[in-house]
């Protein structure tokens, strides 16, 4: 009874030394997210059973950004190898809805160091979604996405993605998302890279992505696409400018659908204050075929209240060509072919 009781004593002492080394050894987490939503009007929505155009007026749900929630973490495995993981999910505060996924906009896992840069393995957005940094909006509803119906922001599952450390300013990202179907290697896959170089106040950014479609190929300019993006920016003073260029093909699209879209936008951010920045942005696209062209004009101005908390309002307007029916915000309904459409919003973020 004795060497019971002393055997159990010792494993309690051994049990209590290796706790410190054991939480030592634990992942550091962080939660982290965002909640942003407030009031949008548009106008001239076409209904094609009533043949009529109306407008209306909505709660705002992710027309400044989108609101997320997550958590990340990493660990120090030594010798500069770190293992992390990152799990977000996006949602719409309005009415809370995820879309039915629990982290839908990532879910990965990887290793990291310093020398040799990062592995992950999951879920994450699309490597188009690199073109976030090049539009002067931030990817607002009213921003680079709009005119080729969100082609550059999906999600892409079953993803193994590469990224490079940073090397003198240049670094690249390369992704594969695996179709996973048999017999066809190419069905549902998406691939491709990002390019950048930074060096003080100038950011150049080439961005090159494949999509293809149920059967591997290419049948869809807003879907399952080639799509090649370059651009830059250039700070000087309270002013930051922007400049892209987008081209799409579809070579396998019907002949009644675009197969190409020439895409391009400038913009500019200025800071007034500290806490007040103006936005400005001009986006115009052309396709062959049917598609038409379109401008797309865009004005607002984001007042940050403090670090985490900022309030936000935009004005756009889209002018369509004959046979073109581009939205405004490319989400809460087309216009009439050949008509104009117009939105406002305004509204609060804070992150945490």
């Amino acid at each position: 009874m004795k060497a019971a009781f002393r055997n159990l004593y010792l494993g309690a002492a051994c049990a209590a030394a290796l706790v410190p080394q054991m939480a030592s050894a634990q992942t550091a987490v962080t939660l982290y997210g965002r909640v942003v939503s407030g009031l949008a009007y548009i106008d001239n929505v076409y209904d094609p059973v009533a043949n009529a155009s109306f407008s209306k007026t909505m709660v705002a749900g992710n027309q400044w950004g989108t609101s997320m929630w997550g958590m990340k973490g990493k660990e120090d495995l030594g010798g500069g190898l770190a293992a992390n993981f990152l799990v977000e999910s996006g949602f719409d505060l309005k009415n809370g809805s995820t879309g039915g996924a629990l982290f839908n906009r990532r879910a990965y896992v990887g290793l990291s160091n310093d020398s040799w840069g990062s592995f992950r393995f999951g879920k994450n957005l699309f490597i188009s979604n690199d073109v976030w940094d090049l539009d002067p909006t931030g990817q607002q509803w009213v921003g680079s996405a709009t005119l080729v119906r969100g082609r550059s922001w999906p999600g892409a599952n079953n993803v193994v993605e590469y990224s490079t450390p940073n090397m003198g300013g240049f670094s690249a990202t390369a992704q594969i998302s695996l179709g996973e179907q048999a017999g066809n290697s190419k069905a549902n896959r998406g691939e491709g890279f990002s390019l950048t170089y930074a060096n003080q106040d100038l950011m150049l950014r080439g961005i090159y992505s494949q999509r293809h479609d149920a059967t591997g190929v290419y049948t869809d300019v807003f879907n399952s696409s080639k799509e090649t993006i370059i651009g830059g920016t250039y700070k000087f003073g309270p002013a930051k400018l922007y400049a892209a260029y987008d081209y799409i093909t579809a070579p396998q699209a019907a002949l009644t659908a675009a197969s190409k879209l020439k895409h391009a936008w400038v913009g500019v951010r200025y800071d007034v204050t500290p806490a007040l920045t103006l936005i400005g942005s001009l986006f115009h696209v052309k396709s062959d075929r049917v598609a038409g062209k379109a401008t797309l004009g865009m004005v607002g101005a984001d007042y940050a209240l403090s670090k985490r908390s900022l309030l936000y309002a935009a004005f756009g307007n889209v002018s369509n060509s004959s046979g073109a029916n581009f939205g405004v915000d490319g989400i809460s309904g087309n216009p009439a072919v050949n008509q104009s459409q117009r939105t406002i919003y305004a509204g609060i973020a804070h992150s945490f």
